[in-house]
């Protein structure tokens, strides 16, 4: 049984974790010219950086963790687990495409999940020196101060972070785009879809919609957004951390119901489950 110490513990190891991994992914950041950029398929792109920096947090897993299981973006083909092991998920940088075209848009991203529960989430930005943290039923944070999504009514009174897949067709995103326009809303799009989370937690974005994200990009934002009380379907829990991915949609409360329908219903309309 997880009490709420222990939960606590395993916030604070993310976040010191995070900060060390965001420290070293920096270092590489700022000398761009001597890594070698691999592709794992279309606009997938992977660096050295992405693995020493999964190996970093591997190892600190570990270290700290030694029973629990550990998936990660770069080696979720060697993922097992028993079905009641606390398992951490984890991007050691979530937005490798800005992040190698020199681009600020990128983050370190650690959740905490058992029993298909995320139970803790820490997302941090190096470059802004931002960790947005949160842990189930105990509130989300950046920098120690408390966060809270928008207060917004309609989709015209902020913008709308929008991600792209290649993992479905391009409608996915451009029927939804189209219709929250319609909507007099706006759109946003960064690069990385678990720093977009972390926006919509901080009020900076009314929500985020993505037609595909694995587990390791989603979690640690989803949780973080519902605990800074805003809303956010539930597939990946759901379905489970081993599935392949499901769309994802978080958005202040005020704004969920209006943007769910932008998302579900049309042309490339995305049933949310």
């Amino acid at each position: 049984m997880v009490n709420d110490a222990d939960l606590d513990a395993r916030l604070a190891a993310a976040c010191d974790m995070a900060r060390t991994a965001g420290r070293f992914a920096a270092g590489k950041f700022a000398d761009l010219a001597s890594l070698t950029v691999h592709s794992k398929g279309v606009q997938d792109m992977a660096t050295e950086a992405d693995l020493e920096t999964e190996t970093l947090l591997r190892s600190a897993v570990r270290e700290h963790y030694p029973e629990d299981a550990f998936l990660g973006e770069e080696s979720c083909a060697d993922f097992t687990a028993r079905a009641d092991q606390g398992v951490w998920v984890v991007d050691p940088i979530d937005g490798t495409q800005p992040f190698i075209s020199n681009i600020t848009a990128w983050c370190i991203a650690i959740a905490y999940v058992r029993d298909s529960q995320t139970l803790v989430g820490v997302i941090y930005d190096p470059v802004r020196d931002e960790i947005f943290a949160a842990r189930r039923g105990g509130g989300a944070s950046v920098n120690g101060r408390p966060l809270r999504v928008s207060n917004a009514t309609t989709l015209a009174d902020g913008l709308v972070g929008l991600g792209y897949s290649n993992r479905v067709q391009p409608e996915a995103t451009l029927g939804p785009m189209r219709r929250l326009m319609e909507a007099q809303g706006m759109f946003h799009r960064c690069g990385s879809g678990a720093l977009s989370l972390a926006y919509v937690a901080a009020g900076r974005l009314l929500g985020y919609y993505e037609p595909h994200m694995n587990a390791w990009d989603a979690v640690a934002g989803a949780l973080l957004v519902r605990e800074a009380g805003g809303c956010s379907n539930p597939g990946l829990e759901r379905e489970g951390i081993l599935e392949h991915g499901s769309p994802v949609l978080a958005a202040a409360d005020g704004v969920y119901r209006a943007l769910q329908a932008v998302v579900e219903t049309g042309e490339g309309g995305v049933g949310l489950t």
